[in-house]
């Protein structure tokens, strides 16, 4: 243990003066770090939300939303094929977790129910004696579309807040049904609110001229149609104007690939030009060629944002939509449609924020608790082991630097927990320390020379070491797996000091300890 070869001399001096240079950073401006070049270490430690300030919200997914549209679908989907088969039925509608129909002529029941059991494996059907079908969704089959709408959600959530140049924001998820985000410097939130608030699920619709508007409204709504509001027109009685669309989606907005904010070159209004991926592009195509001269709404969340009349096949598979926007209202639109639909509405159920202030009171709390602390470590090593104390404070401090340095390398997030786990850490950071040093003690007791005393004290106290620094490791990945927010910080930074120390206690102290015995011979330990 006392014999180093120069390339594990050469290992543990570079590692060390890597950890400086990586640390370096956090002791200039981040004006002043952003200014330096590419190779250079320029990354600075990342703070978390409670130490750099910022805005919390905790969402929730209407994960029921997204099962009433399955079922929706499926009621058309019902409709389309009954009626190919030309079989009579009533009461086609959505009934709990299912679909229920009656067939009105009982010898057709079983063949109706033949058709459309096999609609959606998901769905366990059933045939009365009255000839009503139920088709009921499984459990199972509604949990695993929750759990996938909740992914889905993240993604999307995550996505949009991107485009809005949020740096380093958390997106996770809480529970079955619920997305925490936090928001690191966003003191105000009414945007990112506003662009979480929306669905964006866009989608192209025949307006339905089969009926007047009026006749609608009067309860006479043809079956496949439905009425929408207009976004933008409100008509005399203060209300939104009224428009007739058919169910039927014809264009999904799925198959957009792109959407930008621009200006019309006619009228100079903001408006969102957008384009269809290769499929889409047909789909259009097809549906403005053979819809030439009739209205096609363009639906928003379940508001017509306009309905301009076909003219020509539009062929190019890209468009503009137009709809009396604001230039911000054009910009967030464009973004909605890139970043993607959400697969199911979001409800805030929790915000809070934290002013930049309080943040600043966490940093200069944690760094007296991290100052008081370390004074406390150095003060009693100096005197419980005199020169060995001395070199193990060394040895701390470099910990302390590569702690440091490998936060700002992997740009884990520094909470005021993970501050505790740095504090934590340095106490830990000496344990291994004292135990080599108490070990050479027992050794020097029972006769042994020096020499011999250091070998055996660091083999013998080796395994001790391990051990318990494993169990601890052990301890803080399962912290970091099962835990959330400020616990996950605190595990990083625990697990970060734990592999540190050890780095410090087992190869740095060493070598200091057998570079200085055999550069002075001493023939006593100073312990």
């Amino acid at each position: 243990m006392i014999h180093f070869a120069k390339w594990k001399i050469s290992l543990v001096l570079g590692l060390c003066l890597l950890g400086v240079a990586f640390a370096a950073p956090n002791f200039i401006s981040a004006k002043q770090a952003a200014e330096l070049p590419d190779w250079v270490p320029h990354k600075q430690i990342s703070l978390g939300l409670d130490l750099r300030g910022g805005s919390y919200l905790l969402l929730e997914v209407k994960v029921s939303a997204v099962i009433r549209e399955r079922l929706d679908s499926m009621v058309d989907t019902v409709r389309t094929t009954l009626r190919k088969a030309r079989i009579p039925y009533t009461n086609l509608g959505v009934e709990g977790n299912g679909v229920v129909v009656t067939v009105k002529d009982p010898a057709r029941a079983e063949d109706a129910y033949n058709l459309v059991r096999s609609l959606d494996q998901d769905m366990h059907a059933t045939l009365g004696a009255d000839g009503k079908i139920a088709l009921m969704l499984s459990d199972a089959a509604v949990k695993k579309r929750s759990i996938a709408a909740v992914q889905q959600s993240i993604e999307i959530v995550r996505r949009r807040i991107d485009e809005t140049g949020v740096r380093e924001p958390t997106i996770q998820r809480q529970g079955d049904s619920r997305i925490l985000v936090q928001l690191p410097g966003i003191n105000d939130p009414g945007r990112i609110k506003r662009l979480l608030g929306k669905t964006a699920k866009m989608t192209f619709h025949l307006v339905d001229g089969s009926t007047s508007v009026a006749e609608a409204m009067a309860g006479h709504v043809p079956p496949g149609s439905r009425l929408l509001p207009m976004a933008n027109e409100v008509g005399p009685d203060g209300k939104p104007v009224m428009i007739l669309v058919k169910k039927r989606v014809m264009v999904s907005g799925d198959t957009l690939v792109d959407a930008q904010p621009t200006f019309d070159q006619r009228t100079g209004q903001p408006v969102v030009s957008f384009r269809f991926d290769a499929l889409g592009a047909k789909r259009f195509g097809e549906v403005t060629t053979h819809n030439v001269k009739k209205p096609f709404a363009i639906v928003l969340d379940g508001k017509v944002i306009s309905a301009p009349r076909i003219q020509e096949p539009i062929l190019g598979g890209s468009g503009i939509i137009t709809g009396g926007f604001t230039v911000q209202g054009a910009q967030d639109l464009a973004l909605l449609l890139r970043a993607g639909a959400l697969p199911a509405p979001l409800t805030i159920l929790e915000e809070r924020s934290v002013g930049p202030g309080l943040g600043a009171d966490s940093i200069q709390a944690g760094k007296i608790a991290s100052i008081v602390g370390l004074v406390f470590v150095v003060v009693f090593m100096v005197v419980a082991y005199g020169l060995f104390g001395i070199m193990a404070d060394a040895a701390l401090a470099v910990n302390v630097v590569l702690i440091m340095a490998l936060l700002s390398l992997l740009q884990a997030t520094l909470t005021l927990p993970g501050i505790a786990g740095i504090v934590l850490t340095m106490g830990m950071a000496v344990d291994a320390n004292v135990l080599v040093f108490e070990r050479i003690r027992e050794e020097i007791r029972l006769g042994r020379t020096p020499i011999s005393a250091i070998d055996a004290g660091y083999s013998r106290a080796l395994s001790t070491i391990i051990d318990a620094n494993v169990t601890t490791l052990i301890a803080a990945l399962l912290l970091y797996q099962f835990g959330s927010g400020p616990i996950r910080g605190f595990a990083v930074t625990l697990a970060i000091g734990i592999v540190t120390s050890v780095f410090t206690a087992v190869m740095l102290t060493r070598l200091i300890v057998v570079t200085w015995f055999k550069r002075t011979r001493p023939g006593t330990l100073p312990l």
